[in-house]
């Protein structure tokens, strides 16, 4: 059974779905961070959009790079297209493996690759087991170790704890040839298992923990536990402009309430654009979409009452006006 942490992470528009399968087989294994990213991207603009057609300017604002060269591209795009899963089984006589692209390219920062129609089904119209990242989180690793071990905890869905031999995370990794790590286990914990830890704790639904498993004074192994999260939806474009295309009329139009002529209905329509503008900043860029609707609907409502107090006191307003016609135009 999952384990529950208080953590809720706000996540975009930007998330992904891969199938199990690809999330626990080394499809990710020997890719950089920024091979890994383009990888994502891909699966994230054919979910999208139904193709893979997009632009360099795109991915680097996604994850934040600044400066992503031809080359890099060049290489990255490379190594992806060696990309495939298998699946061996020599005890029983059988395996297989299967290109995920069949071919990549690009021209004047326009990347556009196309999947091997067999691996599709791993990426389009998953209705069970699959998992989701969001483009947004894992933007913030520093380190493909990170991005691995995330993964591969997710994927395990219904588990909360789970044992690993030093070698079998080490060939999680891809780290099982690297003689540093496997003379000096203190070393590989510092430089891999716990910084990758560190950044999921950090910047994830995940609560991630381990004790070590000896035999005698030796560490053999690791026995990983975890909880998850709650994810809430960031606040939708349309919603926030729609806040803002009410602040913004709202201050154009502030000046028209000096002209009501009743002191006591101009203290209180002043007193009412002032509870606008205080909820208004309420709206923050990490903002759920429950969070912006409930600004919205408040907003909503003393903007009524500004209306009413306008036209009780009969003051002049130009028809044109943003501020008086806002709530008709958009009812």
């Amino acid at each position: 059974m999952t384990r529950k942490n208080g953590k809720s992470i706000v996540i975009s528009d930007t998330s992904i779905k891969k199938s199990n399968e690809i999330s626990m087989t080394k499809l990710n294994k020997g890719l950089t961070l920024n091979q890994m990213q383009l990888l994502s991207y891909a699966i994230f603009s054919t979910q999208k959009n139904e193709a893979t057609v997009f632009h360099k300017a795109d991915f680097e604002k996604q994850f934040n790079i600044d400066e992503y060269r031809t080359n890099h591209a060049k290489i990255d795009s490379e190594k992806l297209l060696e990309l495939k899963v298998s699946t061996v089984d020599l005890a029983n006589d059988c395996f297989e493996f299967l290109n995920v692209f069949t071919r990549m390219t690009y021209r004047k920062g326009t990347f556009v690759f196309e999947w091997n129609t067999s691996f599709l089904p791993h990426i389009l119209d998953l209705k069970e087991r699959y998992i989701i990242n969001d483009l947004t989180v894992t933007a913030n690793f520093k380190s493909s170790f990170s991005w691995v071990l995330y993964e591969h905890l997710k994927a395990l869905y219904g588990y909360w704890h789970k044992q690993f031999t030093k070698a079998e995370l080490m060939s999680l990794f891809n780290v099982e040839e690297v003689k540093s790590y496997q003379i000096n286990t203190s070393l590989f914990k510092s430089k891999v298992l716990d910084f990758a830890i560190s950044e999921i704790n950090q910047y994830t639904e995940l609560e991630v923990h381990y004790t070590e498993m000896k035999k005698g004074r030796a560490i053999i192994g690791f026995d990983l536990h975890w909880s998850t999260g709650k994810f809430e939806t960031a606040a939708s474009e349309k919603l926030i402009t729609e806040i803002r295309s009410i602040v913004e009329a709202v201050s154009i139009d502030a000046s028209k309430l000096i002209m009501i002529s009743d002191d006591q209905a101009r203290m209180e329509a002043v007193r009412v654009f002032n509870l606008i503008m205080t909820k208004a900043k309420e709206l923050t860029e990490s903002s759920t979409q429950d969070q912006a609707q409930n600004i919205y609907d408040y907003i909503k409502i003393r903007m009524n009452e500004l209306n009413k107090i306008l036209i009780d006191t009969q003051t002049e307003i130009d028809e044109k006006s943003i501020f008086y016609n806002w709530l008709d135009e958009r009812e």
